[in-house]
């Protein structure tokens, strides 16, 4: 099965670049990415904070069985409603250190709307390991149920 979210990852670099298509309108798309209660949904982890602002920060949780198995927190640095965000991020236990994201959201048609997200990681090495994981699964299947959880808002 092909997989609808892009990853391009050249050798030797630092970082990743995703692309998607939707068929949903940016502002849905931009809202999918912003509110907790959407996130929570296709994500399937827990927002404990969400502050859409310059300088403002978030954190995610996942529990099962009553362990804490995903854990990630950022800041925002750059938030425009409909366009961009500009963030740091970065997972609890894991080796990758702070991420640096480029959030684009761009209106293709009145219905359709492409997310480019370009990801640079503090070494190469990094980026290898967080690509040794299921991260392009992952990432496509949340990806899947955002398109399908957000279209009902249509």
């Amino acid at each position: 099965m092909e997989l609808k979210t892009k990853i391009d990852a050249k050798d030797g670099t630092q970082e990743l670049l995703i692309t998607r298509e939707f068929d949903l309108p940016v502002e849905l798309l931009f809202k999918a990415y912003t509110e907790p209660e959407l996130i929570e949904q296709w994500m399937g982890t827990k927002v404990l904070k969400m502050e859409n602002k310059k300088f403002g920060s978030y954190q995610f949780e996942t529990v099962q069985n009553g362990h804490v198995v995903f854990s990630a927190s950022g800041t925002i640095h750059r938030f425009i409603a409909n366009q961009k965000i500009i963030r740091t991020f970065e997972m609890e236990n894991m080796p990758l250190g702070v991420q640096l994201e480029f959030l684009e959201f761009k209106s293709l048609t009145d219905n359709t709307s492409k997310l480019s997200i370009q990801v640079i990681y503090q070494s190469v090495a990094h980026r290898e390991q967080q690509l040794k994981m299921p991260f392009a699964q992952g990432l496509n299947y949340a990806h899947n149920r955002l398109q399908e959880i957000i279209h009902t808002l249509k």
